[in-house]
């Protein structure tokens, strides 16, 4: 049963590397993932593109909309690995993080060209 799906930016080499990894985690298929530069978001309508493409966003199972570090902190718990993302959710990190998270959102190509040399998905290139 999925509890979480995850609209996330395709192009972006570090957002693939994170989707891949909670994917092979994912042993119990908790999460789906979809890409929002592909043909299956047409069937969230309800999801507005130009905001998804700006912060991370996901429904949980009550089709609750989550954003950002939300979103990111959820999966990880999801695959039992919410701890590490569990400090930027504390109440007095939690207003520090999600600034840091909308900045790198922002330059989210600039970083995944520093830290991978890449910095879009070109031709399904990053495709899982």
């Amino acid at each position: 049963m999925t509890k979480l799906t995850i609209f996330y930016d395709g192009t972006c080499p570090l957002c693939v590397k994170e989707m891949m990894a909670l994917t092979k985690r994912d042993k119990s298929a908790q999460i789906k993932t979809v890409d929002i530069h592909n043909d299956e978001f047409i069937n969230y309508p309800h999801i507005d593109p130009n905001q998804a493409n700006l912060i991370l966003h996901a429904l949980d199972e009550q089709d609750g909309l989550l954003l950002g570090l939300d979103v990111t902190h959820r999966a990880w718990q999801l695959v039992g690995m919410g701890w590490l993302y569990a400090p930027l959710r504390w109440p007095l990190i939690k207003p520090m993080a999600d600034k840091l998270y909308l900045l790198f959102a922002k330059n989210r190509y600039r970083i995944s060209y520093l830290l991978t040399g890449k910095a879009r998905c070109e031709s399904g290139a990053c495709r899982r």
